[in-house]
């Protein structure tokens, strides 16, 4: 099903019947097919909807670059066209970073956080790796203009992560936009019950990461899921799916 949001057809779907509702918010490329697992057995005990992001799956690309304040405001207008009251987030990755802001501008019933992005670091070894980055591009500018391009090329795929390089150039800066945000102050202004789940040998957001948000909301327990990675919910599906069912407990309503 398409939905129409500031000019962008936005794909999503819709599982099941119940009172209850959960909104899915996947990781950064990610689209809804990641979740199968969890949905057709969620979708017994619950309403779900999940999207997919401009630019992602079957949602349209954006004509203008995005931040991630622009992504938050267009889930709340998913949330208010679909008339969906007081959902119950699951949110992985990047679906983190939306919900940190969210929460601040819509009800929630609860959370469940998983391997959760938006915690800055202060990498001496990723910023001196960013300004040798930087130098080496103006230095590009001075020669040849039949090599230059070769040259910018090699040094794009050499320094750029492998999530970067595989994004359409459309989607560039708006990466930029939304990976450079420090949401740590929105973390700590979670007020509702908050479960957070984290693969222990997450080497995307390592576990510290969910360490310090565990701390920052005052209302969360922090689960480790062991010999997991960014993907807990896919590396033991079994694990998380009865993790969730057992957190959802009291909100299951037929």
């Amino acid at each position: 099903m398409y939905l129409k949001i500031d000019n962008l057809n936005i794909y999503y779907e819709k599982y099941g019947n119940k009172k209850s509702t959960i909104v899915i918010l996947p990781g950064w490329g990610d689209t809804r097919l990641t979740f199968n697992y969890l949905i057709n057995y969620l979708k017994d005990y619950f309403t779900i909807y999940i999207l997919d992001y401009p630019g992602f799956g079957n949602s349209s690309i954006p004509d203008s670059d995005l931040t991630i304040y622009e992504y938050v405001s267009l889930i709340e207008s998913f949330l208010t066209k679909l008339d969906i009251k007081e959902p119950i987030i699951i949110a992985h990755s990047f679906g983190g970073r939306i919900t940190s802001i969210l929460s601040e501008r819509v009800k929630l019933k609860k959370l469940l956080l998983i391997d959760v992005a938006g915690i800055k670091h202060k990498d001496i070894k990723l910023l001196l790796r960013n300004y040798l980055y930087k130098f080496l591009k103006k230095l590009g500018c001075l020669l040849p203009k039949k090599v230059r391009e070769k040259y910018l090329k090699l040094l794009f795929n050499k320094f750029s992560s492998s999530d970067y390089k595989s994004l359409d150039k459309r989607l560039l800066k708006t990466f930029q936009n939304v990976v450079k945000e420090d949401l740590t102050k929105y973390y700590k202004n979670i007020q509702v019950e908050t479960l957070i789940l984290w693969g222990e040998n997450d080497d995307i957001t390592p576990l510290k990461d969910g360490i310090k948000i565990n701390k920052l909301i005052k209302n969360s327990v922090l689960i480790p899921i062991a010999n997991t990675s960014h993907f807990p919910y896919l590396d033991d599906g079994y694990l998380v799916l009865r993790i969730i069912l057992a957190y959802l407990k009291k909100d299951i309503r037929v």
